[in-house]
């Protein structure tokens, strides 16, 4: 069938089967439908929407356009956790170890950062010896030997998304809810997940920084996943402030070390002990929040998730004796202190502003060809809610070079807001939580 005419379909807001959509998605992929159709498609995609139905055919459509990892024969429920991506969210590093304590295998695909957003393929490049990159015979192995492996994709899975998501890109559909809904889910489901729990934030330092806009999407993953028989939980979470008290690559592998010891801040190890939760319940090893939260919590109290987090370093390669030894002494080799201009407690914390600031530091990309730095970085030394008072420290701030330390640290400015009066008690990050 030719592609003009599932194009004009979608453009009349007829809906395309399943035929069809997987006739275009394997043409793209091979070369015989051009950029130019698969951007128009993906327009009127964005304009006209797509059902759960179509969104389902997509999905499939574009697992099937590659390989799939085979993890088949592996006896445990295969879990994974995917974020739409925020400031110092550094919860997958803490969340997988703790999910293959729990007796879940975790076959975890990330990404690296892109805009304010960061990545966590960028922060285990900074475990020294760290490999990213498994083929499927050792991530296999991994999943079976020590219960989670964290891998880049390789490219010859689901290629259809890999040529779509740079088309979006550049022909203004990033945001289709569809268009991002298959292509979260088919990466998912290619490397041999069984279920998928979603943190899907929302804030200012998110992707979707309207709550409306977030649950939409949460309700077109979870829709999505039933139409292709997958359990798959949205969990909205808060993003108006950074997670932790680093923003960094380095920063943030040190800070999830202090989460498994049992010493992480308050607001990472609630969104990782609910969506460690959400996990169990997804692979039918608990039946209800509450006992599945305390497993959970266990694992930290007991220190099997850091011994699984020790086994996932030695297993892809890092040196886990020289990463202990970096604590608290690596950092980039520049740095400056934001001081309070004034006496008060601290209301509020940019997170937009943090991740804008840390990218100009080394943190993150702008662009894909961007390098990133492994110890540039930020540290916040007080949380909102905490009294200040004038010339006390609030940050520190690394990067590598001091041209781009004084950038991001102009950045800076103004991201903290700091009020006479105590602000309310903080409200739990977990906004709304949504299932089949």
């Amino acid at each position: 069938m030719r592609a003009v005419d599932i194009i004009a379909a979608k453009r009349d807001f007829k809906p395309l089967s399943e035929e069809q959509i997987r006739s275009f998605i394997q043409g793209y992929a091979a070369g015989d439908i051009l950029d130019y159709q698969a951007a128009a498609l993906c327009m009127a995609i964005l304009l006209n929407g797509m059902s759960a139905e179509e969104t389902g055919h997509l999905t499939r459509a574009m697992i099937d356009s590659g390989e799939i990892i085979d993890l088949a024969g592996i006896a445990a429920p295969l879990v994974d956790k995917h974020s739409t991506g925020g400031v110092g969210d550094k919860i997958s590093l803490v969340l997988a170890p703790m999910a293959a304590a729990c007796g879940l295998k975790v076959p975890m695909i990330s990404g690296r950062a892109l805009g304010h957003t960061g990545g966590t393929l960028d922060k285990l490049d900074s475990i020294p010896g760290y490999i990213t990159a498994l083929n499927p015979v050792r991530f296999r192995d991994g999943i079976k030997e020590i219960g989670f492996v964290m891998s880049g994709q390789s490219e010859k899975v689901v290629p259809a998304d890999r040529k779509l998501y740079a088309l979006r890109d550049v022909s203004a559909t990033v945001e289709s809810i569809p268009l991002i809904t298959a292509s979260i889910l088919s990466k998912k489901f290619a490397e041999g997940a069984q279920a998928l729990v979603m943190d899907v934030k929302c804030g200012k330092g998110a992707f979707m920084k309207a709550k409306e806009d977030a649950r939409t999407l949460a309700q077109s993953l979870v829709n999505t996943g039933s139409s292709l028989n997958r359990k798959v939980v949205a969990v909205l979470t808060d993003m108006t402030e950074p997670l932790g008290f680093t923003v960094g690559n380095f920063l943030e592998v040190e800070e999830s070390i202090a989460c498994l010891q049992g010493d992480g801040p308050d607001d990472v190890m609630e969104i990782s002990y609910r969506l460690g939760a959400w996990m169990l319940i997804a692979g039918g090893l608990e039946k209800n929040l509450q006992s599945a939260e305390e497993r959970c919590r266990r694992t930290i109290e007991n220190g099997s998730a850091f011994a699984r987090f020790k086994a996932n370093v030695e297993f892809q390669g890092g040196n886990f004796s020289e990463l202990m030894a970096m604590l608290g002494r690596a950092r980039a080799e520049y740095s400056r202190e934001l001081l309070a201009p004034q006496s008060g407690y601290l209301s509020g914390i940019d997170a937009l502003g943090v991740g804008r600031a840390s990218v100009a530091l080394g943190v993150g990309r702008d662009t894909t060809e961007d390098t990133v730095e492994a110890l540039a970085g930020i540290e916040l030394l007080k949380k909102t809610g905490d009294s200040i008072e004038k010339g006390q420290l609030l940050m520190r701030v690394w990067a590598q070079e001091k041209s781009r330390l004084e950038v991001g640290f102009s950045k800076l400015q103004g991201v903290l807001s700091i009020s006479p009066k105590k602000p309310p008690k903080s409200r739990s990050l977990i906004i709304e939580e949504i299932t089949s």
